[in-house]
């Protein structure tokens, strides 16, 4: 099996780890194979496929669509490095705003799977980065919603200082305003 599937403090979010085939000439990885996901218990329908490309020290997020729209995302970076984040927005989850985090980048393989239910941001951590991602719904802009990047009561550890946002993210609501 090419995957390595691991459930984060928040266990259902899943970090999959993919195994290279390297030699002079580059590499071959797998990033998606239904099977072996399926066997895991994740999603083997995906809607949408998304390619994000941003500068050192961008921070997007935290974005989430409402329902019936909620997608789910699996998420890897195809350049360079990212943080990447997700928060459970889950009502009634023992886990309601809580947060993990893991380090993406193009040489360690690593994709995040975040259900439904969840805010997702990044940070740009390299000189460029393009995040590639699957999600199980399409983009609808009135189920379109976020929750602001630095909210205390989330209390992301970012490993950046001062992001570059964009209006739409530096005016998110705090999670107590949703």
């Amino acid at each position: 099996m090419p995957f390595t599937f691991t459930r984060l403090a928040i266990p259902d979010v899943v970090l999959v780890e993919a195994r290279s085939f390297s030699d002079e000439r580059g590499y071959f990885r797998e990033s998606y194979k239904a099977t072996d996901f399926a066997r895991e218990g994740l999603p083997t329908s995906f809607l949408q496929d998304n390619l994000s490309r941003s500068s050192k020290g961008v921070l997007r997020g935290l974005h989430f669509q409402r329902h019936p729209y909620a997608q789910g995302k699996l998420v890897g970076a195809a350049r360079g490095a990212v943080f990447d984040v997700a928060v459970d927005l889950r009502p009634g989850s023992s886990t309601y705003g809580e947060w993990v985090g893991e380090t993406l980048t193009d040489e360690n393989a690593r994709l995040l799977w975040i259900p439904p239910g969840f805010a997702h941001g990044f940070c740009v951590l390299s000189d460029i980065a393009d995040l590639a991602y699957k999600a199980t719904a399409e983009y609808s802009g009135p189920h379109d919603a976020g929750v602001r990047w630095d909210d205390p009561a989330i209390g992301i550890r970012w490993p950046i200082v001062d992001p570059i946002l964009s209006d739409k993210d530096r005016d998110l609501p705090l999670l107590a305003d949703l």
